[in-house]
């Protein structure tokens, strides 16, 4: 099974961007400096980890239609 390493790799992918996109939203709730400070840049490395786990989970997918 040669495409694991892949399905783990999307699935850690998929994990960082749901913790990035929880602190997003909590930062966001409290507001304050937090927000103020980080709140765009939390948006970035949002949608640059979402779009590398997206290229992954593709990847796996066309992996696995091989």
């Amino acid at each position: 099974m040669h495409d694991k390493p892949l399905f783990i790799l999307a699935a850690l992918a998929v994990l960082v961007v749901t913790a990035i996109l929880a602190t997003g939203i909590g930062g966001f709730a409290r507001g304050g400096e937090f927000n103020r400070k980080h709140g765009n840049r939390m948006m970035r490395w949002r949608l640059i980890a979402q779009a590398v786990a997206i290229v992954l989970i593709l990847a796996y997918v066309w992996m696995r239609g091989q």
